[in-house]
C-alpha cells in the first residue's frame, strides 16, 4: 500500500476531516489534508496530524496483557480471549449478564465500533451508560424542544445577516467554521462572540461579550424581553407552529432586566442590541458544549433555543440553533448493525454517575467492566470516585491502543488498532454531513488486532459466532444499506472517497416538528412522560452563591475545564511533551487578589480532591475564572476531574463538569 492515499480522520470532532496519508515501505510517514474534501479542504489541526505519531509510537500496546499480583504480564490472544469469555459464561450462568457494564465514551467515529453494541445485545444484554459527558445535556434539551437535534448545511452561513457564536471557540474546536466566520465577515455579516474567556473566536468577532460562567440561559431571557418589548417577535410562526408560548411569556415576567445584568455580568444596552440582530433575520446561532455543562445545563440551551424560535430563525437558511446534527447519524442502517432485539436484559447507569451505579449495584452486582473507546479514569468527573469504583471489581477489561489511567487499572488489556491499520467509514454528528471512507492502509504492530476480531473471537466462545459470521466488507455494507437507494454504497464509498449523505440543509423548513404536538414546543410535552416538568424555568448553577452561598465563601472561584488544543480528550498527552505539565489558567482579579504571576505553582482545590499546577493569567477572561484544559494522564499531574462534581445536568443526560467552585493558593518553593 505504499503511495499517497485518501483517508479520514477518526477522531471523534466538529469536522472529522479529510486526509491524505502518505505510506513508505509500510509506515506511515506523513499526514496532510485531503484537498479534493468539500468540506476540510486540506486543512486540518495538530490532533489530526497527531495520528502519525500515535501510530508508529513506541508506546503502542502490542500484546494481549494480563495483571499478575499487580503487575502486567505478556500472556497469548488464546489465553486472554479464554479467560475473558470463561468469566462472562460464568456470569451468564450463576448471576445476570447485566452483572457486566460496558463502559464506553466516543473516542472514535467509525461506524463498526457500533459492533459493540451488538456483541452486549447478543451476549443478552449488558448494563449500559446513557447520557453524554460532551453533549448530552444539550442533546436532550433540543428534542424536547424541536424532537431532534439538528443543524444547517455549513454553507448556509452565506446566507445569514448575523452570526452569534453562543459559548463555543471554533478557532479551537471547529476550525473550517473559523474559515467561514473569516469569509462571511468580509462580506458584511456581523460576528457576536458570547463566552466567558476571551478566545481565539471572540479576537475575530465585531463584538465580543463576557458572561458569568453558567449564565447563558439569562442572558437569553434578556434578549427576549427586549424583543418583546421592541415588538421584533416573529408572531406568525409563534401563532401557528409553536406551543406554549404563554408560558415564556409568563416566565419573563418574573425577572427584571436589572437582575439580569447583575447575573450575568452583560449591560442592558447590549441585550437590546443583541434583540435587534435577532429581529433582523436571518440570524444565525451556533451553541457550545461548555454551557450546557452545568446543573441548569439543558434549561439554559432550550432558552437559547426559544430566543431563536420567538425571533422566527428557525426553519429559514442562515437560521438556525445549531448544537448536533444527529440526523447523520440516524442515517445508517444502526439497528442492523446492533441488533437491539437480542437483548433480553437491561439495565442503565448515567455516563456521569457510572461510579456511583458500581459501587451502589445490586441484583446483581457489577463483577465485570468491559471498557471501548475510552478512558473513564481520566474523563468521568470525581476522579477519585471513579478510581474506586473500578478497583471494586473482580474483572476489568480495557481495549486500547496505550497504557492509559484507565488501561492501568485493568486486570486484562487487549490491544487495538488504530484508524490507519483496519477499513471503516467515518462521519460527525456534530456539523457537516460528509461521510469519508478509511481504508487499511499498513499492518498492525505486534498482535494488536481489530475491536471487529476481538468481538467475533468473544461471541465464538460465548455461543453466538453466527451473529458475527460476516467479514467487515460485509458489516460495512450492512451499515449502509439504507443509503443503497441514493447511491451510496461501500464500492461507491471506496471510489469517490466522501460522499454526501441525504441530509436537509434547513432542518425545519417544513415546520413539522417530531414533537408530540407536531410544533417546536416551548414548553415540552415529551419532558412529563420522562417525569420531568416541560416549562422553561429560570435556573442556576448548582455550586453558586444563588444556591450555595457557604460554598461559595470556602471556594469562591469558577473552574472551567475546555477541551485541549492538541489532543482530543486524553488521547495526546503522552505524545507531545510540551502538554505533560498542568496549566492553570486564571482570570486578571484573581490574580490581583492572591497576588500572583505568570510561572506561579499554585494549588487548586475543592472538597472532592486538588491539583497543582504553574499559572497563566487569562486577559480578558470574565471576573472568578479558572481553566485547566481537561485530559491530562496521571503520570503528568493528573485529571482536572479530580475537582468536577459526577451530578447529572437537569435533564439527567449530560455532565455538570463546568459546575465547579474551587479555591486556590500559592505554594511556596
Amino acid at each position: 500500500m505504499d503511495g499517497v492515499h485518501i483517508s479520514s480522520c477518526p477522531l471523534n470532532c466538529w469536522d472529522t476531516c479529510g486526509l491524505k496519508v502518505t505510506v513508505e515501505h509500510g509506515k506511515v510517514v506523513k499526514i496532510d489534508g485531503d484537498d479534493e474534501h468539500p468540506i476540510t479542504k486540506g486543512k486540518i489541526c495538530g490532533r489530526g496530524r497527531m495520528l502519525e505519531a500515535r501510530t508508529n509510537s513506541s508506546e503502542r500496546l502490542l500484546y494481549p496483557l494480563k495483571k499478575r499480583n499487580g503487575q502486567f504480564v505478556r500472556i497469548s490472544w488464546e489465553q486472554a480471549l479464554d479467560e475473558i469469555a470463561e468469566k462472562m459464561a460464568e456470569i451468564r450462568t450463576k448471576s445476570k449478564t447485566t452483572a457486566v457494564l460496558h463502559s464506553h465514551d466516543y473516542a472514535n467515529s467509525g461506524l463498526l465500533s457500533n459492533l459493540a453494541r451488538r456483541f452486549f445485545n447478543c451476549y443478552g444484554g449488558v448494563t449500559e451508560l446513557t447520557g453524554s459527558l460532551c453533549w448530552g445535556a444539550g442533546i436532550e434539551a433540543q428534542t424536547w424542544d424541536f424532537g431532534n437535534a439538528y443543524s444547517h448545511a455549513p454553507e448556509d452561513i452565506y446566507h445569514s445577516k448575523h452570526v452569534i457564536i453562543w459559548g463555543r471557540n471554533v478557532a479551537r474546536t471547529n476550525m473550517h467554521l473559523f474559515q467561514h466566520l473569516k469569509a462571511v465577515k468580509k462580506q458584511g455579516t456581523t460576528l457576536v462572540v458570547i463566552d466567558p474567556i476571551y478566545n481565539q473566536t471572540a479576537q475575530i468577532a465585531d463584538k465580543y461579550v463576557s458572561i458569568a460562567p453558567g449564565m447563558d440561559g439569562f442572558l437569553a431571557i434578556g434578549v427576549m424581553k427586549e424583543l418583546l418589548r421592541l415588538g421584533l417577535e416573529d408572531r406568525f410562526f409563534i401563532e401557528n407552529y409553536t406551543f406554549g408560548f404563554v408560558d415564556i411569556k409568563a416566565l419573563l415576567k418574573t425577572i427584571t432586566l436589572e437582575e439580569i445584568e447583575r447575573l450575568t455580568g452583560v449591560e442592558r444596552e447590549t441585550m437590546t442590541w443583541l434583540a435587534r440582530l435577532y429581529g433582523d433575520r436571518p440570524t444565525m446561532t451556533y451553541l457550545g458544549l461548555g454551557m450546557q455543562r452545568y446543573a441548569n445545563g439543558g434549561n439554559t440551551i432550550r432558552l437559547i433555543d426559544a430566543l431563536v424560535a420567538m425571533s422566527g430563525n428557525v426553519g429559514i437558511p442562515g437560521g438556525g440553533a445549531n448544537f448536533g446534527n444527529l440526523q447523520v447519524g440516524q442515517s445508517f442502517s444502526l439497528e442492523e448493525l446492533t441488533l437491539p432485539e437480542r437483548k433480553t436484559a437491561s439495565r442503565t447507569f448515567t455516563m456521569m454517575k457510572q461510579a456511583e451505579g458500581i459501587l451502589q449495584a445490586t441484583d446483581p452486582e457489577i463483577k465485570m467492566i468491559i471498557v471501548t473507546c475510552g478512558n473513564p479514569l481520566t474523563q468521568v468527573p470525581n476522579t477519585n470516585v471513579v478510581k474506586k469504583a473500578f478497583q471494586s471489581v473482580e474483572t476489568v477489561v480495557v481495549l486500547e491502543q496505550f497504557m492509559t489511567d484507565t488501561a492501568e487499572a485493568a486486570d486484562y488489556v487487549l490491544p487495538t488498532t488504530t484508524v490507519f491499520e483496519e477499513e471503516d467509514i467515518y462521519y460527525s454528528s456534530m456539523y457537516h454531513a460528509y461521510v469519508n471512507y478509511g481504508p487499511a492502509l499498513v499492518a498492525p504492530p505486534g498482535k494488536a488486532k481489530p475491536e471487529l476480531w476481538i468481538w467475533t473471537q468473544l461471541a465464538e466462545r460465548l455461543g453466538f459466532g453466527k451473529d458475527f459470521a460476516f467479514s467487515r466488507e460485509e458489516f460495512l455494507a450492512m451499515g449502509l444499506r439504507g443509503l443503497e437507494k441514493h447511491g451510496i454504497t461501500l464500492e461507491a464509498l471506496r471510489q469517490e472517497k466522501r460522499m454526501l449523505l441525504p441530509v436537509k440543509a434547513v432542518p425545519w423548513s417544513d415546520y413539522r416538528f417530531q414533537t408530540p404536538s407536531g410544533k417546536y414546543e416551548f414548553t415540552s410535552l415529551v419532558a412529563p412522560q420522562k417525569g420531568r416538568d416541560g416549562k422553561l424555568r429560570l435556573a442556576y448553577p448548582s455550586e453558586s452563591e444563588l444556591t450555595n452561598p457557604e460554598m461559595v465563601k470556602k471556594y469562591p472561584y469558577r473552574l472551567l475545564t475546555i477541551h485541549p488544543l492538541r489532543s482530543n480528550h486524553s488521547q495526546h498527552y503522552h505524545l507531545i511533551e510540551s502538554l505533560q505539565s498542568i496549566k492553570i489558567e486564571i482570570s486578571r482579579d484573581i490574580a490581583d487578589e492572591k497576588r500572583l504571576v505568570d510561572g506561579d505553582r499554585v494549588r487548586i482545590f475543592n472538597d472532592r480532591g486538588e491539583l497543582s499546577g504553574i499559572v497563566k493569567i487569562l486577559p480578558n477572561a470574565h471576573a472568578k475564572t479558572i481553566n485547566i484544559d481537561e485530559g491530562q494522564w496521571g503520570k503528568f499531574g493528573g485529571s482536572v476531574n479530580v475537582l468536577t462534581s459526577d451530578r447529572e445536568s437537569d435533564n439527567g443526560q449530560g455532565s455538570t463538569l463546568y459546575d465547579c467552585l474551587v479555591n486556590i493558593e500559592k505554594i511556596n518553593e
